[in-house]
């Protein structure tokens, strides 16, 4: 078994082994993976923190051994809490890193960082302010980043700077937690999805108090929520569709 880390800063993982091909997910800085199949000029991942999968360009990453991803995998993540950082080689060049990046790996790719960085559990309390972190960050379909964001990876990021792991897209965040009845029980920091009209689901949030939602849809905004979904108040109707309130925490 091969494996890797991303030494860029935001790198895309795409859906198949073209530049051309779907963004499914996005790659920060400092993520670790398996590599499960790996060609002349892409690879096939699986990603430590939530074994989602998909090709990376072998130009955007650097191979380590079993050893330094076990001990990856064992450390408790510390995580960079600014908008933009910077790490720096041994060779004094400069590297942007993004908010949640991993810098668990500076020893292995031999970078310093002298930012600021978060570690460990947060009161639940802690995830509508990370979350307001990323709002007005605009729409992008597989992004990961303030600079360009979807639904789950929104909810996955701001879970993952307070020390949760949420899976990687809406339906699968849809199999974790406990599902509640109606929306009086929910707290904030509670994820709330929507399906389509086929009832799958295509759409999450994350429940803030007083019945308002903050979700990305065209960008990070916060919209009304009620028993029958979200109702935009900027288009001034309902845009999703409430299938399940799921308590993760």
């Amino acid at each position: 078994m091969l494996y890797g880390i991303c030494h860029l800063s935001i790198v895309p993982l795409r859906f198949e082994s073209t530049d051309k091909s779907e963004l499914v997910s996005q790659v920060l800085y400092g993520d670790y993976f398996k590599i499960l199949e790996k060609r002349k000029s892409w690879s096939r991942i699986r990603l430590a923190f939530d074994n989602y999968e998909g090709w990376i360009d072998n130009k955007q990453f650097q191979e380590i051994n079993e050893n330094q991803y076990n001990k990856l995998h064992k450390s408790v993540p510390r995580l960079s809490i600014d908008l933009v950082e910077f790490i720096q080689d041994e060779h004094n060049q400069l590297y942007p890193v993004l908010l949640g990046s991993s810098l668990n790996g500076l020893s292995v790719l031999n970078h310093t960082h002298d930012g600021h960085f978060i570690s460990g559990k947060k009161a639940k309390s802690k995830l509508v302010q990370t979350a307001f972190l990323y709002l007005n960050s605009p729409y992008l379909w597989g992004g990961k980043s303030p600079f360009g964001i979807d639904c789950s990876g929104f909810t996955q990021m701001v879970y993952k700077l307070n020390g949760y792991h949420l899976l990687r897209d809406a339906s699968q965040q849809a199999t974790q937690g406990e599902a509640l009845s109606f929306i009086e029980e929910s707290e904030p920091g509670d994820l709330a999805f929507f399906d389509n009209s086929e009832g799958q689901i295509v759409h999450v949030g994350i429940i803030m108090k007083d019945n308002y939602i903050i979700h990305a849809h065209g960008k990070v905004r916060i919209d009304r929520l009620d028993h029958t979904g979200i109702y935009n108040v900027d288009q001034k109707t309902h845009t999703h569709k409430l299938r399940v309130i799921k308590k993760v925490i």
